[in-house]
């Protein structure tokens, strides 16, 4: 991590600081007008910290006005913004905090720091915005979306504003550690917005110090239990990275390069979230151990990999070209993994000094590099960066849901993205996952609207298709095409991005109320008597899922407002009170319960933690049959696993780290289709599929109609994934029906 706070002598202490020398020592140059300007407005905040002011409530109670503007400004100084946007992040809490107004800020400082105030104070709305909770993001008062459409209009007319904002959040989370009234929500803030906004705009010395500190303050055992771990290999990783880089210095300074090398610290949550994408141990983090190898052109780059290809074996799918393929935020870096000294993993980091500064400073480096030679690649990269700022202010104002602007600035504004082309050659980005139709509202709204088909590389494909990178993808049309209702349903997989979704529930939500209500009681109904539930209370099922009314309720599901799972999961939780009721639950020893370990396939066996390799929980594992012992737990990695792998193989069973018991519903499933090779596996796949567990199945074929009926008894954790699995079902070739029935 980059610190980039500097020691100040703590003003509620009593002790003086030098402002005169403090100025003089920021990171950045300032000539004597602007430096004065600075000096004014630090004796200005130090005049105004001596009063009294309003509590915002986003502080920590005892952390002091005078000493959070200057650290603001330290942050500042080191994206190195003008003197306008330090005076503004000096003043910014006083402003806050009402110990001086606005417009006699712009009077002294002039109308250009006015402006910034203004655009951080409508910043401040962004505070409302509590992703974590279950309830509406921002409610639905136009107030509140008017503070987000301004903040947004904020954002893209000058980015100065997020920087203030982000470097004031920065303050504050540091400032809140021993408070522990407002330490989560000041956290929480910064975790689902301003972490996400630090990494849009590539800053990533604050992205990594807001990720870590907002990490260690919300999940704080899973953060306690990696710096355990880090600080326990401290010393030897130390030492390793020394002679690494004494090794690779000799290398490439033999071969006449220029270059410097640093040791890098992943920093925690990182190393957590890796963890969690892969399903992997803390042992299976390849990058703990890291170099940074920084050179003057890019062709030094490439050539530096290839001498460190050739010193070391890489890792194979542990090399990635950020070089030829910029990350969406532009950052540009090649990384390798190699089995280094000592057989141990190592990460190399290679860049060119400009892509340093890009990675760690991010569209602030626009400015450093204005004019240089790199200027036009990093104006570029800035371009793209308001654009997409824009583009969020294009989306909020074309669907007005506040909703759908929060989740674009929730945390998964960091995930992967893949690039297709469009017919014409055009690169379009998506976000992992996307589909077809996706790439299709992408393209325009209109296109999504009369899409009913795809060609992926020139072959038609289903609209659930997974995207790839690299593909070509051309969306087929008709003239007079709508929407389905279909679309909307998340087990079919048709959609898979926030807007394209949302353009879906906008274009139901223009429709006459009469045909939503129409098509949501169809819809609801089909459901029901696929699920066979019978005398269906739905003014009851109305009070559950908060309508006005039935004919609310439908219209809702009609528009797509309502997903039908939730009128599902609603109604479950009225069958099952009733004194017969109509689920009922699997016999005892169904039930889904799971100790520290489960092995698959035959129920909780005794199981007990290899010594030799000492698994905790997070770490992939694999259970070996002992005799007399039950199962040995190891971790996948272990050396004596593989030595006992390779004398007795027949013995190694696949094993999970378990979680919380959960109850399953025994239920009769009834298919009907017209016989076909492959159709039974295809059924029991997609079982298999939904992990849901298959007591009984029983199959007659009827030669004369060549149809085939089926029997299955399953268990099911809820009404919603057995309605899932059942529409799955409904659209495999050849299946005429697929329902829930009543057990003899």
């Amino acid at each position: 991590m980059v610190q980039v706070r500097k020691q100040l002598p703590d003003p509620a202490s009593g002790a003086a600081v030098d402002l005169d020398e403090w100025v003089e020592h920021l990171a950045i140059s300032l000539d004597d007008q602007d430096g004065g300007q600075l000096l004014e407005a630090c004796r200005l905040l130090q005049q105004l910290a001596a009063g009294e002011g309003e509590d915002p409530g986003d502080w920590a109670t005892e952390s002091d006005c005078f000493a959070a503007g200057l650290d603001t400004a330290l942050i500042l100084a080191e994206l190195h913004v003008g003197a306008s946007c330090l005076v503004a992040g000096v003043l910014y809490r006083a402003v806050r905090e009402k110990r001086i107004t606005l417009e006699e800020v712009g009077a002294r400082f002039g109308e250009e720091v006015e402006e910034l105030l203004q655009g951080v104070l409508r910043m401040a709305a962004i505070g409302e915005l509590r992703l974590h909770q279950e309830h509406p993001v921002l409610g639905q008062a136009h107030a509140q979306k008017d503070n987000i459409r301004k903040m947004l209009i904020a954002l893209v007319d000058d980015v100065r504003v997020a920087l203030i904002k982000l470097a004031e959040r920065t303050c504050a989370i540091r400032a809140v550690k021993n408070d522990e009234e407002r330490r989560e929500l000041v956290a929480r803030e910064v975790f689902d917005v301003y972490a996400p906004l630090a990494h849009r705009l590539g800053i990533g010395h604050l992205k990594w110090e807001l990720e870590d500190l907002s990490f260690r303050y919300i999940y704080t055992d899973a953060y306690r239990k990696i710096a355990r771990l880090l600080d326990g290999k401290r010393l030897e990783r130390d030492q390793f990275i020394v002679d690494v880089k004494e090794l690779l210095s000799r290398v490439l300074g033999g071969a006449g390069l220029e270059f410097e090398i640093e040791g890098r610290a992943k920093h925690i949550y990182s190393i957590w979230r890796k963890m969690q994408r892969k399903g992997i141990g803390f042992s299976q983090v390849y990058d703990i151990r890291a170099v940074r190898i920084l050179v003057p052109e890019v062709k030094d780059c490439y050539a530096t990999l290839g001498l460190v290809h050739g010193l070391w074996r890489n890792i194979p799918n542990e090399f990635d070209d950020y070089i030829a393929n910029p990350k969406e935020n532009g950052y540009r870096s090649l990384h390798t993994a190699v089995i280094g000294p000592e057989g141990k993993i190592l990460e190399v980091q290679i860049r060119t000094h400009q892509m340093h500064e890009e990675a760690e400073l991010g569209v602030c480096a626009h400015w450093r590099y204005k004019g240089s030679d790199g200027g036009d690649g990093m104006a570029s990269t800035y371009e793209e960066k308001i654009a997409w700022l824009r583009q969020v202010l294009d989306w909020h104002e074309e669907t007005g849901d506040a909703d759908e602007v929060a989740e674009q600035f929730s945390f998964n504004v960091a995930q992967d993205r893949v690039y297709v082309f469009t017919p014409d050659g055009d690169v379009v980005n998506l976000a992992h996952g996307a589909t077809p139709l996706d790439f299709a509202y992408h393209v325009h709204t209109e296109v999504g609207h009369r899409c009913r088909g795809a060609k992926v590389n020139g072959s038609i494909v289903p609209l659930t298709y997974e995207l790839k990178t690299g593909e070509r993808v051309e969306i087929l049309t008709s003239n007079e095409g709508q929407p389905k209702r279909d679309w909307l349903q998340p087990g079919l997989g048709y959609l898979r991005t926030s807007r394209a979704r949302a353009k879906v529930q906008h274009w139901f939500r223009s429709q006459a109320r009469e045909e939503n209500i129409a098509a949501g009681r169809q819809l609801l109904e089909r459901e029901f008597r696929r699920l066979a539930l019978t005398s269906v209370d739905y003014q009851r099922i109305t009070r559950k899922v908060s309508a006005k009314s039935v004919e609310d309720m439908f219209a809702l599901v009609g528009s797509g407002e309502l997903v039908s799972s939730q009128v599902l999961n609603a109604a479950q939780g009225l069958v099952e009170r009733r004194p017969e009721p109509e689920l009922k639950l699997a016999r005892p020893g169904a039930t889904r319960y799971r100790s520290e370990v489960q092995v698959h396939g035959v129920g909780n066996l005794l199981n007990h933690m290899a010594g030799c390799c000492k698994p905790l929980p997070g770490d992939a594992i694999t259970g070996f049959i002992t005799q007399g012992r039950g199962v040995s737990i190891h971790r996948t990695d272990c050396a004596r696993l593989v030595k006992l792998q390779e004398a007795s193989p027949e013995r190694v069973i696949e094993v999970e780290w378990g979680g919380a018991p959960t109850d399953n519903y025994e239920v009769d499933v009834a298919i009907e289709a017209y016989d076909r090779h492959g159709l039974l596996r295809d059924i029991t796949g997609l079982f298999a599929n939904a992990h849901i567990n298959v007591l009984s199945i029983n199959t007659q074929t009827n030669k004369k109609s060549h149809t085939a009926t089926m029997r299955l008894r399953v268990e099911v954790p809820n009404l919603a994934s057995l309605s899932k699995l059942l529409e799955r079902i409904n659209r495999l070739h050849n299946v005429i029906s697929a329902n829930r029935c009543t057990a003899e």
